[in-house]
């Protein structure tokens, strides 16, 4: 286990580096979701099959984690009279700060966005019309702040009767990633979002979940198999580049995720194996523990920090750190942990509690990449290499892998 930051000195981000050619990466999803090619890596070898037959390839007894975030329609764009383009793209709630609020809402909401083409909006509002029926909804939006990299934006609408969760589905555009150099379209709306998504929150899809059906999913049950949800809204950091040349000089996102108290139990007295499915579920399920140790060792603040579990004392066991949680919702009557999460997974970092990952295939030196790197180890490259061997697909709409650690 790395024992500090600085240990992060030692890691080159230019190790994790493969040559991503462009027609590699999938700009489109498949015609259907649980078609896509699934490498299993297990006991140290390779082997390929199809997503739909994945529930053959998982331990017995396994307990797979799903994140049932849900995608916005993040990205809203205006015309102003001068023909200008302004696009408005929501990344978090700040009044009200929390989400399920944000979206029930049907007064004004304050959310902290990135604008693009800032310059060309000088002052005042900007406005946008649509129909609903026989019904017109009048959309209103202030620059309140402007914080360099992102800005508060205040939106207000017309009509009452629609919550800011309406009002985004309706103006919104569904955010896909920019690597995919297109413009989003109707297609993305239903595959850009996973068939058990349920927590609205995500501006950017967890994409390992994208290839399972609900018969998949029931087919893995059917097999005594068991599934818990989480919920951990994605950021749009998830694709901030890697700039330092070493990651103790990279500033990790910040992700809000919850989880009931009943999950917390499920999880802390499985037996066999736990599978994340998805980076963002794994970032989660770690995350609890350290959660724990705060908890345990009265530390004041129960959000987890880029470096947190680099430098906390970790000498309590899995169950003792949940069992830290679980008494402490008890305690406040809470039925879920909410918190947040800026854990960054790195090689040397000891995992407490998953053991396979569900997982797409990512950027050059990004830290997605480098969490994988971690879970298997320098077998990444063997991964990555048979993958682009083999015509796999890379990135959000590609294909799958299934990670067991060894």
């Amino acid at each position: 286990m790395i024992k500090n930051r600085n240990a992060g000195e030692k890691i080159k981000i230019d190790d994790y580096y493969y040559d991503l050619p462009n027609e590699k990466i999938a700009k489109y999803p498949l015609n259907k979701r649980n078609g896509s090619k699934l490498l299993v890596y297990k006991n140290f070898k390779i082997c390929e099959d199809i997503f739909k037959n994945i529930s053959n390839h998982l331990p017995e007894n396994s307990l797979l984690v799903f994140n049932n975030t849900k995608v916005i329609q993040a990205r809203i764009i205006f015309k102003k009279e001068t023909g200008a383009k302004i696009e408005i793209f929501c990344l978090e709630p700040i009044n009200p700060s929390e989400y399920n609020l944000a979206f029930q809402t049907n007064n004004k909401v304050i959310w902290k966005c990135i604008v693009g083409n800032l310059k060309k909006w000088k002052q005042g509002s900007l406005y946008k019309l649509i129909s609903v029926g026989n019904k017109k909804i009048k959309l209103e939006v202030k620059l309140i702040n402007n914080n360099s990299n992102t800005q508060e934006i205040e939106f207000n609408w017309s009509n009452k009767e629609y919550t800011f969760g309406d009002i985004i589905q309706l103006f919104g555009l569904t955010p896909i990633p920019p690597y995919l150099n297109r413009n989003s379209e109707d297609i993305d709306k239903e595959r850009y979002q996973t068939v058990y998504s349920k927590i609205q929150g995500s501006v950017a899809a967890p994409t390992a979940g994208l290839h399972f059906t609900d018969k998949i999913i029931n087919n893995i049950k059917n097999n005594e198999k068991k599934t818990e949800e989480i919920t951990l809204h994605v950021g749009a950091g998830t694709f901030k580049p890697v700039k330092a040349k070493t990651i103790n000089k990279h500033e990790m996102h910040t992700e809000y995720f919850s989880v009931n108290r009943k999950t917390l139990e499920n999880i802390i007295n499985h037996k066999g194996k736990i599978i994340a499915v998805g980076t963002t579920s794994m970032r989660t399920i770690e995350s609890l523990y350290w959660i724990g140790i705060k908890l345990a060792f009265k530390k004041p603040e129960l959000y987890i920090k880029q470096w947190d579990p680099y430098k906390l004392e970790n000498k309590i066991s899995v169950k003792e750190s949940f069992k830290t949680i679980i008494e402490y919702l008890y305690k406040n009557n809470l039925e879920e942990l909410h918190s947040k999460t800026q854990m960054i997974i790195i090689p040397g970092y000891k995992f407490k509690l998953v053991n396979g990952l569900i997982t797409n295939y990512h950027m050059p030196k990004s830290t997605l990449l480098m969490l994988v790197a971690a879970f298997i180890g320098e077998d990444w490259k063997k991964v990555y290499k048979y993958a682009l061997n083999n015509n796999f697909r890379f990135l959000s709409y590609g294909d799958s892998s299934l990670l067991m650690k060894n």
